[in-house]
């Protein structure tokens, strides 16, 4: 999910931009969730829902599309998908453009090793944008150098609803009820690590317990 400022500065527009992979479901959930619970501090507008079909691109055997994460000690090389951050913000930017928003946010954190979550990368593509658009257009990355367990613990220390965030490319989907965990991927244990570095309780539910219980 992106965030995106609207022009007066007086609220905060959250962008979602689907491109056809496995968790993109469950992580609307989540996301719906998110915002139907949480309290913010300054007004956010509705969730502006965007698609880009890459199913053409990533073919059906990718392990995105069919949900066979790259298990729990893999390295984040091995979750790579090119192009990611190209689509879903040249969408939301000209999303924004349409709606007169001239600042985009998106949350990559630190030791991102993809070349697509560059500082150089963030501003080539704004200028880019800026001009074939014709619309002024920053691309904000606020967390860029920041570790995961920083950003829980901050979180955690304003009250944010940490069990309604979503960090796992297979997720079960159950009706009714939210999303699980599955557990066993990378990411899983990118979150499992990170709440434990932060000294914060996880509360992920997660489908398989055999990793993470050897952390708590």
């Amino acid at each position: 999910m992106l965030l995106a400022e609207t022009a007066a500065r007086e609220a905060v527009q959250p962008i979602y931009v689907s491109v056809g992979l496995a968790w993109e479901r469950a992580e609307r959930q989540m996301v719906d969730a998110y915002l139907a619970a949480a309290a913010f501090a300054h007004p956010v507008c509705s969730l502006v829902s965007l698609s880009v079909d890459m199913t053409d691109v990533y073919p059906r055997t990718h392990w995105a599309r069919e949900g066979r994460a790259p298990g729990y000690d893999t390295p984040d090389e091995d979750v790579y998908l090119a192009g990611r951050n190209i689509v879903l913000l040249g969408k939301a930017a000209i999303f924004c453009a349409a709606a007169g928003i001239h600042r985009l946010a998106i949350g990559t954190l630190d030791h991102n090793p993809f070349p697509d979550a560059t500082p150089a990368f963030r501003g080539a593509l704004a200028h880019a944008l800026s001009l074939g658009l014709d619309h002024a257009m920053a691309i904000e990355a606020p967390y860029a150098r920041t570790e995961k367990s920083e950003v829980i613990r901050r979180g955690s220390s304003l009250g944010a609803r940490m069990d309604l965030t979503l960090s796992c490319m297979s997720p079960a989907t159950e009706e009714p009820g939210l999303p699980r965990h599955c557990g066993t991927c990378s990411k899983c244990r990118e979150r499992h690590d990170a709440f434990v570095a932060a000294g914060v309780e996880d509360p992920t539910d997660y489908a398989e317990t055999r990793f993470t219980a050897r952390n708590r």
